[in-house]
């Protein structure tokens, strides 16, 4: 692989905004799919109607007056369900759908604090999917801890070069005496 005097080819100019772009979509379509999620956790905590009826037809299908523990299962999950804790992962998901989507839009638009706004927050929650993937391990969790260091890491790279690159416009080269 050989290198360009302005440096790899991902980070020239075209693959890079090619590159911030793909990111910025990736990141949006998460947001989305966490308000999505955040909203059927709403919607479904207010009907406990539709628990209710989740519970009688399991009881009445599944013949569950004949199994105690799953009884007891459904019973803790329903009372789990109905607890509150729907809301706080519905909250929860609407919080990092928020994230998500300003990390999106702003990448997207190519603004500067975007970027490190991602590189923040992609890089404070790559120890916790590491050490999921530590105690259950998966390919998409593997593939999802490298898509989000590849992430940090150009984002990285991209900010550094732009820097270098402003300090060398900015500092005029000397003049020519004779």
């Amino acid at each position: 692989m050989s290198r360009s005097p302005d440096g790899p080819r991902i980070l020239q100019e075209r693959n890079r905004v090619r590159y911030l772009k793909l990111i910025a979509v990736f990141k949006i379509f998460k947001g989305v799919l966490l308000v999505t999620l955040g909203v059927s956790l709403l919607v479904l905590n207010a009907r406990t109607r539709w628990l209710d009826a989740v519970s009688d037809w399991a009881d009445d299908e599944i013949l569950l007056s004949h199994s105690k523990p799953i009884k007891m299962l459904l019973n803790w999950l329903q009372e789990w369900l109905a607890g509150g804790h729907i809301r706080a992962t519905g909250m929860l998901a609407f919080f990092y759908a928020a994230v998500l989507l300003t990390e999106g839009i702003g990448v997207y638009l190519q603004k500067r604090w975007a970027e490190f706004f991602m590189i923040f927050a992609t890089a404070s929650l790559i120890p916790l999917e590491v050490r999921h993937v530590l105690h259950r391990p998966s390919i998409a969790g593997f593939v999802i801890v490298a898509a989000n260091c590849f992430i940090v890491w150009f984002l990285y790279r991209v900010l550094k070069r732009e820097r270098h690159h402003e300090v060398r416009i900015a500092e005029p080269e000397p003049a020519e005496t004779r």
